[in-house]
């Protein structure tokens, strides 16, 4: 088991490490900006010179591979890809990013350590979208063969909270394994040199280092824990710039849009994505394609609040935050706005 407090600690102080070195941003330099309040209904009118810093990378892609990127009516100053929970929580701080994209984990842990953001647009997920994957040696034989096992452990990202979940319907708890404190973007080289046994990955990551490294034994097994949520969340300083917060109001049709469009259109995002930008294999985007879920967007975000509740409380229940509430996780004027930019068979 790793020690929560130290590990919460650390955290902290790296992303305050990482501010302090200067990730300084221009993402909120508009110091004349209309300022909004969380009462305040959500502004219509967009200024075409508002500029977003959106890290939101697969967007970006599918934009452009769609055609639609020259449709947005505001400014991209930069599409940053930063990805991970910890890293845009770090952005955040340093008022580089504006707009970002991940599972439900990451705001959960943004307001464990006292950062203020919100929500903006829900995404549901109906199947797991992660697998677990051994270091050479399979080491794991599967689900049950966890205890006493060394996990790839990122308690701020989604792949965190799968364990979590994994370990409960095991019948474990952390004490019965060794969580071992990373980062997911370290997972595969801790993987590599045997750090830990075992990480949950997704893809375009599994292929690539399956096909390095299968032949020495590493395996996959499925796991049975879903990461229900995918949101847009943006930093509380962004949502009171009246600006901003419309220019945010009009993206989120697009992104709602752009998933759609990935999956009407999956051969074209399997080649945009997958093959140009990630360099996988033709063959291997073609497989990865057969994982891919249809997108959902729920009208009412209840369910979202009840299962970041659910999180929530694993992650004080083992000791790795105190307990937050929910609902202050989400700014529910954009609530309908997903759903509503999409036809009713995406709709939740």
């Amino acid at each position: 088991m790793i020690n929560p407090l130290v590990n919460r600690r650390t955290l902290l102080g790296g992303l305050l490490g990482v501010t302090a070195l200067g990730l300084t941003g221009c993402a909120g330099d508009d110091a004349a900006a209309a300022s909004l309040s969380a009462s305040d209904p959500l502004p219509t009118t967009v200024d075409p010179a508002t500029a977003l810093v959106i890290s939101i990378h697969t967007t970006q892609v599918a934009l452009q591979a769609s055609g639609e990127i020259g449709k947005l009516p505001f400014t991209v100053k930069d599409w940053p890809n930063i990805a991970a929970g910890p890293d845009v929580i770090t952005a955040f701080r340093a008022h580089s990013v504006d707009l970002a994209n991940n599972a439900g984990i990451p705001p959960i842990q943004a307001a464990a350590i006292g950062v203020d953001a919100k929500i903006v647009a829900v995404q549901t997920v109906q199947k797991p979208q992660y697998t677990y994957v051994t270091a050479p040696g399979n080491p794991v034989a599967g689900l049950t063969d966890l205890r006493g096992k060394k996990i790839g452990f990122s308690q701020g990202q989604a792949q965190g909270v799968v364990v979590l979940r994994t370990l409960k319907e095991q019948g474990l708890t952390p004490k019965d394994v060794q969580l071992i404190a990373l980062p997911s973007t370290k997972f595969l080289v801790a993987l590599q040199s045997g750090q830990i046994d075992v990480a949950p990955l997704a893809e375009p990551s599994i292929t690539k280092y399956l096909l390095e490294y299968g032949k020495d034994g590493a395996i996959q097994f499925p796991m049975t824990a879903v990461d229900y949520l995918g949101v847009l969340w943006a930093p509380g300083e962004v949502l009171a710039d009246a600006g901003k917060v419309a220019a945010i109001r009009s993206f989120i049709p697009f992104w709602a849009k752009d998933q759609v469009w990935r999956w009407e259109n999956k051969e074209k995002w399997l080649d945009a994505y997958y093959v140009k930008d990630q360099q996988v294999s033709p063959a291997d985007a073609e497989r990865i394609g057969t994982t891919l879920q249809k997108p959902f967007f729920p009208r009412s975000w209840d369910k979202a609040v009840a299962w970041e509740k659910e999180s929530a409380d694993l992650l004080v229940e083992g000791g790795f935050i105190k307990p937050i509430d929910p609902e202050k996780l989400f700014d529910r004027r954009f609530q309908s706005l997903a759903a509503d930019a999409v036809p009713a068979e995406y709709q939740e």
